[in-house]
């Protein structure tokens, strides 16, 4: 028999499990996260190491939800928790309930990882922004109904522009739930018939009092708004995710007033100065047309008019005179060309040879009659004289042969 008692596995997993979450109370972990992932359930499964030894750690969806960024393997960090014992395989792993980055600060971390993700999408290009109304019909603020941003605004854009209509979309701009209602009101304004831009935004505050204006749920509902939005959070330093995604970005909620809406005085000036311009310009035409009027007036043509019409009178009978003189002088050449051309045609006729002494004689089928070859005795000829035509029978050919 041995001589140590003897005990279950499941007794001596619970007695580990005891040993190891009462010996060591909740404590912060100085390491470094590798191995780090995120099941579909929001649970978060990571690696906590030093130089010299590692162990498994976890942070359960109610703990992660409250760390505002995402994990990453390498990044040193300061994990805040206690040591947990599975029972079901007697493993040991670290419970973390708070997760800090070390070298840089939570919400600086969050608020870089996220403007990274979102930059990544596009989500800050120039090309995606849209241009404010110059004359908004209804402008909605979103923001708290009773901070001095919300008064601010509503003061500068009155003094601007009286007629402007503006509707406030009350919600909280610090604290839980505030990036929940903000995201809300931005879809909401969708209904509210005639709104032509949005303002949302806050006062000045700490990084803290600033966040819901970083979040992720607040910069796509923007991002997702159809109407041009302008962001006005905090001061002048203040830069928030939700100014980067927005159409335009006020860098205080008193200029964002005097972004949407013109100044009616500066608008008066300058359609007075607009209708100077214009009385101007009109004046100046007017005076060049009245001195190409002058102008044409002084020319000899209007100043006797009839002078052109005698003018043109005379160069028209002149025309006509040169007219029929090469009317005349070209008939008289083509006539005698004419002429000419008649008497070379009346020398080559042969009625002209005839009317010297001399005859043709053609056969019966009209052929001349050039030598006694081929004419029979009896055939009929015809012999052609100056004065008519002679028809004679061949009696007798005689057929004289040169020497």
């Amino acid at each position: 028999m041995s001589e140590f008692p003897v005990v279950s596995v499941s007794d001596l997993v619970n007695a580990f499990k005891e040993v190891v979450e009462t010996a060591l109370p909740p404590c912060t972990v100085e390491g470094e996260i590798s191995n780090c992932r995120r099941s579909p359930a929001g649970h978060w499964y990571l690696t906590l190491k030093d130089e010299q030894s590692e162990i498994g750690a976890v942070i359960w969806r109610s703990a992660a939800q409250k760390i505002r960024f995402d994990p990453k393997d390498g990044m040193k960090c300061l994990a805040t928790g206690s040591l947990q014992v599975y029972v079901a395989k007697g493993t040991c792993q670290f419970v973390i309930s708070h997760l800090m980055p070390q070298g840089i600060g939570e919400l600086e971390l969050a608020f870089r990882q996220l403007r990274d993700k979102l930059f990544a999408e596009g989500l800050f290009d120039e090309s995606r922004k849209r241009a404010i109304p110059q004359i908004p019909r209804r402008i909605a603020l979103v923001t708290s109904p009773s901070s001095a941003a919300v008064r601010d605004i509503i003061q500068v854009i009155t003094r601007r522009w009286p007629p402007a209509q503006i509707v406030v979309v009350p919600v909280r701009v610090q604290g839980d739930g505030a990036a929940e209602e903000i995201a809300k009101a931005l879809k909401l304004v969708h209904r509210i018939p005639d709104v032509d831009v949005v303002i949302t935004g806050r006062g000045g505050g700490s990084l803290e009092d600033l966040w819901c204006f970083n979040t992720e749920i607040v910069a796509r509902a923007v991002a997702a708004c159809r109407i041009p939005v302008i962001a006005a959070v905090g001061h002048e330093i203040d830069v928030s995710i939700a100014d980067l995604v927005a159409d335009r970005r006020a860098l205080t909620p008193s200029e964002a007033g005097e972004l949407v809406v013109p100044s009616a005085r500066d608008l008066h000036d300058s359609l007075i100065h607009t209708a100077h311009r214009m009385r101007q310009t009109l004046r100046d035409r007017l005076d060049r047309a009245r001195l190409r009027l002058s102008t044409i007036e002084a020319r000899s043509v209007l100043q006797r008019p009839m002078s052109l019409v005698d003018q043109k009178r005379l160069d028209c009978e002149a025309l006509s005179e040169r007219a029929v003189t090469a009317v005349r002088l070209m008939t008289e050449r083509r006539g005698r060309d004419l002429a000419e051309f008649a008497a070379s045609l009346q020398a080559l006729s042969p009625l002209r040879v005839l009317s010297r002494g001399y005859s043709l004689t053609q056969r019966s089928d009209g052929a001349l009659l050039r030598s006694t070859e081929g004419v029979e005795p009896g055939e009929i000829l015809t012999t052609r004289l100056a004065s008519g035509l002679v028809r004679s029978a061949v009696t007798a050919i005689e057929i004289e042969r040169s020497h």
